[in-house]
């Protein structure tokens, strides 16, 4: 018979996975950050947002930020548009690049939750201590990195070096 590994609080037990950890520090962000703050949008679609700069983007440029395809971005940058936080423009110089930038509104819901999401990481820091935090933190951003070595990381988002 094969034991379940599922417990109601997996990330206290000593052999929990990773996934398990970081599960549950994302239910802490949950927690943290309510969906009616986020205004629906999922992580995934926050993420592309915060990754657009202020000057903007090509659709390219912002799929190789997030690390997804041309196409894949397009779609979310379409639904961001659809919901007013992106506006989407040909490129000056060729009419062919599809050149992306927030608008006010997008502005400002990244404004909020960048306020927000450092308050946060401010309360974990305190929790376990600046020095063990800004390590955790080095170490997220090197195993998960989004940002290709030597590209802008974006506003609101921490430039990681190893």
């Amino acid at each position: 018979m094969v034991k379940s590994r599922k417990t109601p609080d997996r990330a206290s037990v000593p052999d929990a996975w990773v996934a398990e950890l970081l599960g549950a520090a994302f239910e802490r962000i949950r927690e943290a950050l309510p969906p009616a703050e986020w205004s629906g949008l999922r992580l995934s679609q926050l993420r592309v947002l915060s990754s657009v700069p202020e000057d903007g983007l090509s659709v390219t440029e912002l799929a190789d930020r997030v690390r997804m395809t041309k196409q894949a971005a397009g779609q979310f940058v379409d639904a961001l548009v659809d919901l007013g936080l992106l506006a989407v423009q040909p490129r000056a110089g060729d009419r062919r690049v599809r050149w992306v930038r927030r608008t006010a509104e997008g502005d400002a819901l990244v404004g909020r939750l960048s306020d927000r999401f450092a308050a946060l990481e401010a309360s974990w820091a305190q929790a376990v201590g600046e020095r063990r935090y800004a390590t955790f933190r080095r170490v997220l951003g090197e195993l998960g990195r989004t940002v290709p070595d030597g590209a802008d990381p974006g506003p609101g988002q921490p430039s990681v070096s190893p």
